[in-house]
């Protein structure tokens, strides 16, 4: 089982800045994309930010140029920079990661339990 360990969350105010970090906790994975969703009503997510095991990220429209997303191989993680947060970025987001074991060909997706993110004054 793998397990993605969520962080950073909270209230922030307009233009503030908040950092999300999430780990990806089993030795031994082979862990592929990750990344950073908003969960929506029905259980609906929409990318945010997602960065390959090589470190290619991909945006949002809403947020290029004010999030950046980047990758630590080593400790499995991921951080997501939020810069000049606007009202419109509260939400719950959720970390996701494709992983598989050593030697296998099939990708699993694993998702975090999510953490609110609120901008507000």
């Amino acid at each position: 089982q793998v397990q993605l360990v969520e962080s950073g969350g909270g209230l922030a105010r307009p233009e503030g800045t908040l950092t999300l970090s999430c780990e990806a906790s089993r030795s031994g994975l082979v862990v592929g994309t990750m990344g950073w969703y908003r969960q929506y009503s029905g259980n609906r997510r929409w990318p945010v930010a997602t960065i390959t095991s090589g470190g290619s990220p991909e945006y949002w429209d809403s947020v290029r140029g004010r999030f950046t997303i980047t990758r630590d191989n080593k400790k499995n993680t991921i951080y997501l920079l939020m810069n000049r947060l606007k009202s419109e970025d509260t939400g719950v987001y959720v970390c996701h990661a494709k992983g598989r074991t050593p030697g296998g060909s099939a990708w699993t997706d694993y998702w975090g339990p999510g953490t609110q993110v609120t901008v507000s004054s």
